[in-house]
């Protein structure tokens, strides 16, 4: 068996990458170890994102480490604020001198019979190939270099700027302009009332109503208990308060939706009164949960409309001008400036091309395993967190699950665990979503699939996670240990591939 340079390679340096190499050094204090990062910074997510008023979507108690107290007075952070607590994660726990920057996995293959991932990464000094036994992938779960943009008709007319949230221009000077950005979701709720603090006017344009709800900025009762109680017991308090709070919540969802519709819908109803037709605006056609709810940080949003700076339109556009966008029913905005905050490229592998035993990894072809590992795809973990919770609650579980699985192989002598999926599994794909933004729908013939019955299914919940991954056995009879068994891919594992809609590249 040939010697890998390293025994685990890590995938990101973001939120997630450097919360499992922390983990990692923790719990397996004797493996070897790199995490890989494509940008030449530390932060993912955090640090791709610059946008004006960039923050976070959800309570930074439960996106915070499980194992590091978040201490900043504000629950709803700011971008800056969670790229400095990545940072001094990785520098607390001597992570950073561990980091190849500047390193994009291109490809990544494997070879049973070595138990031996091989990565070919791109360098600004060419291409340079890693080995190592165990692959830890938290690339996250969208291209960094592409954003989504539909295919509306005329860009090239316009005379004005556009800019994708995801590639905002440094030191954009926008005050004084009008400007009309086009979505619903985080982003765009997020750069609203932002924009409008200096705009001369900002128009939200948007296909359909989204659910959104005002939320403090604070949590008052966080902070007192974090006050009482210092360090880590007060901030642990915290979080199972708030993840308490979202058990009942989605609990709410399941038994009394409609109920909850209208509840949300008539607190948008009382913050905008008579001064925003909230019913065309914000009465969305889908349930709650079907797609992520949009926090509106101490009713920001609201109150810019309400003063008239932002402006709600709900329609079809038709094309864009040369002085701004044309409606499907003829109205016509005006615009100095059209913000496209139209979604992000979903992409599960990271951009990178993978093989087993000289078979090729399709997206789209493999069953999801407890929601973190590939049918059929040995030595690999993945780390991706929730679509209706915090992110960071899922990591640090599957986190804390790999290294127990890890420690579980030394203990026994096996160098290869694989999740085996056969004919008979995949003959039972769940094909329905109930969530359905658009970033996730319109692609999600490329995404790995869900099966009917444990253990390729996955829900979106935290208690079931802690039951399946934090108390569960490794060793419950649904993985396959080994000291280098070969893989051999079913048919409906193999080949095909597809995708819709149009992509944008950073320039």
């Amino acid at each position: 068996m040939m010697q890998a340079d390293l025994d685990v390679v890590v995938i990101g340096a973001g939120l997630s990458g450097i919360g499992v190499a922390r983990y990692l050094k923790v719990n397996c204090p004797g493996k070897r170890f790199a995490i890989l990062e494509s940008k030449p910074r530390i932060g993912g997510t955090w640090d791709l994102f610059r946008y004006p008023g960039i923050r976070s979507d959800s309570d930074m108690h439960t996106m915070g480490y499980a194992f590091k107290p978040w201490k900043n007075a504000k629950a709803i952070s700011d971008g800056e604020s969670i790229r400095d607590y990545v940072q001094e994660c990785a520098d607390e726990n001597g992570l950073t001198p561990l980091i190849r920057f500047e390193h994009r996995v291109i490809r990544a293959e494997y070879v049973s019979r070595d138990c031996l991932w091989t990565l070919t990464c791109a360098t600004p000094e060419g291409e340079k190939v890693i080995t190592c036994n165990f692959l830890f992938s938290a690339a996250g779960y969208y291209k960094h270099d592409e954003g989504y943009l539909p295919d509306f008709a005329g860009y090239d007319d316009f005379r004005g700027t556009i800019i994708h949230p995801q590639f905002w221009p440094e030191g954009f000077d926008h005050a004084g302009k009008t400007i009309a950005i086009i979505g619903s979701g985080a982003t765009a709720v997020t750069l609203t009332p932002t924009l409008a603090e200096t705009a001369k006017h900002v128009y939200q344009i948007q296909r359909s109503p989204t659910y959104v709800r005002a939320r403090p900025m604070k949590d008052k009762v966080g902070n007192i208990l974090k006050t009482i109680f210092p360090g880590q017991l007060g901030y642990s308090l915290t979080r199972w308060k708030i993840i308490w709070e979202g058990r009942m919540r989605r609990r709410r969802f399941a038994g009394d939706i409609e109920g909850l519709k209208a509840e949300m819908i008539g607190e948008v109803a009382k913050a905008l009164g008579d001064t925003v037709d909230w019913k065309t605006h914000f009465t969305p056609s889908y349930w709650p949960g079907q797609q992520r709810i949009c926090a509106i940080p101490d009713g920001d949003m609201f109150d810019v409309l309400k003063e008239g700076r932002a402006t709600m339109v709900t329609g079809h556009i038709d094309r864009f001008t040369e002085t701004g966008i044309l409606m499907q029913d003829g109205s016509h905005i005006e615009a100095d400036v059209i913000v496209t905050a139209t979604g992000l490229v979903l992409d599960y592998f990271g951009g990178m091309e993978m093989t087993v035993d000289s078979q090729k990894v399709d997206p789209g072809k493999p069953l999801i395993f407890k929601g973190f590992m590939y049918s059929n795809v040995p030595n690999m973990i993945y780390f991706r967190g929730y679509t209706n919770a915090s992110w960071t609650l899922k990591v640090d579980l599957v986190a804390e699950y790999a290294c127990r699985l890890l420690n579980h192989m030394d203990r026994n002598g096996y160098t290869q665990v694989v999740p085996v999926a056969g004919s008979g599994d995949f003959a039972t794909i769940n094909t329905a979503s109930l969530f359905t933004s658009g970033y996730f729908v319109r692609v999600a013939h490329r995404l790995p699939k869900h099966g009917t019955s444990f253990p390729w299914i996955h829900k979106q919940e935290y208690f079931w996670d802690r039951k399946t991954l934090k108390r569960g056995r490794v060793d419950d009879g649904t993985l396959t240990f080994s000291t280098g068994e070969g893989i051999v891919f079913p048919p409906e594992q193999l080949a095909g591939t597809g995708g819709t809609g149009r992509d944008i590249a950073a320039e």
